[in-house]
């Protein structure tokens, strides 16, 4: 099922997130991103926890990143999220990373996949999570 649901966080690059040039390191984006997916699931209406609680975790199976101009220490970063599909047991995210000039500083995608937290085995999502989606199914 192709998604298109959207949510937008902002973050400030920390200093100890910094290299000796001043910019964000770039192992620092793949936090970033998981902090946005994580509140863009609780904008939807489901917490992460609440995922677990119900038997099922979301590993990262995919993670592409583009790394279009350096985030600096202090710059306040709007990170653009999109829940983009859901197939199978497999959930896309897009990500947008803009600089406070409207900038962009980075793009990239993962892939998710829900598995049985007792088998560790990819299956489908939730049923309640499902019908948290569909109202934002692109037809």
């Amino acid at each position: 099922m192709k998604i298109d649901f959207k949510h937008e966080i902002t973050l400030r690059v920390r200093y100890s997130e910094t290299d000796q040039m001043g910019y964000c390191y770039h192992g620092n984006y793949a936090q970033y991103f998981e902090v946005s997916r994580v509140e863009t699931l609780r904008h939807l209406g489901v917490s992460y926890k609440h995922i677990e609680e119900q038997g099922f975790m979301l590993p990262v199976a995919e993670l592409s990143i583009k790394y279009k101009s350096p985030a600096k220490y202090d710059d306040a970063l709007r990170i653009q999220t999109r829940m983009v599909e859901m197939k199978g047991a497999r959930l896309e995210f897009d990500y947008t990373i803009l600089n406070e000039d409207g900038k962009i500083i980075s793009t990239a995608q993962t892939t998710l996949v829900f598995v049985a937290k007792g088998t560790m085995r990819p299956t489908p999502p939730p049923n309640s999570f499902v019908k948290l989606v569909q109202p934002h199914e692109q037809k």
